[in-house]
């Protein structure tokens, strides 16, 4: 597989030498090995990558194609992933350190659900008309108002290493659909199944220049956030990189979509299926070794059932199997980097000696030796105060905090500076919907953890993004709507 991968920028329908001659290491997370040797896009790269983009948005093709037209060449890349499902879940595996199985049948299975989707999306797009009446120069007309819905013309996506494929295409869904050309910026932690994209969009008959992919460190992103024939930036990951990504933008006024982190709740009231409960909360910390901005970081679990359902808690983490991420067996695998892996640590450390109790984990696995592990870990006794309730952790790390009533729950779960999501687990749906609607999160799960129809909103309030993504969100964000307005029927 490593003679394989090909690791230069995709610009212009075909891999390409990066023009500074850089390259930076790709670490397998399972093994601490290199995995591959990168090309690095500097602000040059980058600059030659939008350039081909707004081309293609100017006097391409792509954008004077129909809806549907575009949608063919969308269902098509998605056959392509579908077609390369194994290979690509296998390389982002190695790349990101998630179990095979969940890279192959969720994450390369949504990526293609997601091209397919908003390829059927934007063929309803459609315009709309408004009619009224006016007068106009004396004399009375009557007006057809058109709302056209024309593409932004070029875009920048900018997503992290948790998931790649996944998160590339949530994005590049919409933004092509709409017809427009963009400029992918994958992680420098997990770049290579981004790269491969670009050959299968070619395959599938995306012209040259519409997708173009480039691959560096800090100055990549930063030269696309400033760069001026950039019109909108779409970018997931942190607050303070997207703090950085939005003044880059101020100066020419892009639009921008974030989407940052989350401290999310999991609250746990009495009444609940507390069996179920202790799977779902599992599930939604443990999944991906916690490295989610959806995890449910925070258990908050009514007094009187905090004890037996910790136990069975304890019960679901000695149930994951840990190990090679290419084992079919595993459901758990390394963190994404040993830098990583020790800024994980440094909160478990700190809550422990500030008091906390490590319920289990705290520590690297015995085995496997090598890679980047970190157990399972739950944190119970915490200060209030503890960094590790406060923090985005972005790691296999939960905090256990008590509460008696709906009104001291819901005290805890609203403070904090996120509102990605919260995760409510109660058998009484009177309970449900008057918490939820008292939650300061944008996102509510009931009963489960992060299904979700893709037509609906998905963006978090506070410090966790602006901008919805999903369905005509995403759509009405990769569009400019504009006013066509007419009269007609004067009378004399």
């Amino acid at each position: 597989m490593d003679s394989k991968i090909e690791t230069r920028p995709f610009v212009g329908g075909r891999h390409i030498d990066a023009r500074e001659r850089e390259s930076f290491a790709d670490v397998e997370p399972a093994s601490g090995r290199e995995l591959a040797r990168v090309a690095s896009a500097g602000s040059e790269t980058v600059a030659h990558a939008v350039a081909a983009a707004r081309e293609a948005a100017d006097r391409g093709q792509w954008p004077r194609m129909s809806a549907e037209a575009r949608a063919n060449v969308l269902n098509r890349m998605a056959d392509g992933l579908e077609k390369h499902a194994r290979e690509l879940g296998a390389l982002e595996a190695r790349d990101v350190g998630k179990p095979l199985s969940e890279c192959v049948n969720h994450d390369v299975a949504r990526a293609a659900r997601n091209l397919r989707f908003f390829a059927a999306a934007a063929q309803s797009w459609t315009q709309e008309a408004a009619f009224s009446e006016a007068k106009f120069l004396g004399a009375d007309v009557r007006l057809v108002n058109l709302t056209e819905r024309p593409p932004l013309g070029v875009g920048a996506i900018i997503i992290p290493w948790n998931s790649p494929l996944m998160l590339a295409t949530w994005n590049l869904g919409p933004c092509l659909a709409a017809g427009n050309t963009c400029v992918l910026k994958p992680s420098e932690l997990a770049p290579l199944t981004c790269l491969a994209l670009g050959e299968i969009a070619s395959e599938a008959g995306l012209p040259p220049g519409v997708l173009n992919v480039v691959a560096g460190l800090a100055e990549t992103g930063s030269a696309l956030a400033t760069h001026q024939d950039i019109d909108a930036v779409a970018f997931t990951g942190g607050v303070a990189t997207g703090r950085k990504v939005m003044a880059g933008a101020a100066e020419s006024l892009k639009r921008v979509m974030l989407e940052l982190g989350g401290k999310s709740p999991n609250l746990v009231f009495s009444d609940a299926d507390l069996k179920r409960a202790a799977r779902g909360v599992a599930r939604s910390i443990f999944r991906s070794q916690g490295q989610s901005c959806v995890a449910g970081s925070r258990l908050l679990v009514e007094s009187r059932i905090a004890g037996e359902f910790i136990g069975m808690l304890l019960d679901e983490v000695r149930r994951l199997r840990i190990g090679d991420p290419l084992d079919e067996q595993t459901d758990y695998g390394p963190l994404i980097s040993a830098a990583h892996r020790e800024r994980v640590h440094a909160f478990v450390a700190e809550a422990a000696a500030e008091g906390a109790e490590i319920l289990t984990g705290g520590k690297a696995p015995e085995r496997p030796a090598q890679g980047f592990y970190y157990l399972p870990t739950i944190l119970d006794r915490l200060s209030p105060r503890a960094h590790a309730i406060s923090e985005e952790i972005f790691g296999p790390v939960l905090t256990v905090q008590r509460f008696d009533d709906e009104d001291e729950a819901l005290a805890l779960a609203n403070a904090t500076r996120y509102g990605l999501a919260a995760y409510l687990w109660s058998s009484k749906i009177e309970r449900a919907l008057r918490v939820a609607e008292r939650l300061k999160t944008a996102m509510v799960w009931v009963n489960s953890f992060f299904l979700r129809d893709l037509r609906t909103p998905f963006g978090g309030a506070k410090q966790s993004g602006l901008g919805r993504q999903g369905g005509r969100y995403s759509l009405e964000f990769w569009t400019e709507p504009k006013l066509v307005c007419m009269t007609y029927g004067e009378e004399k």
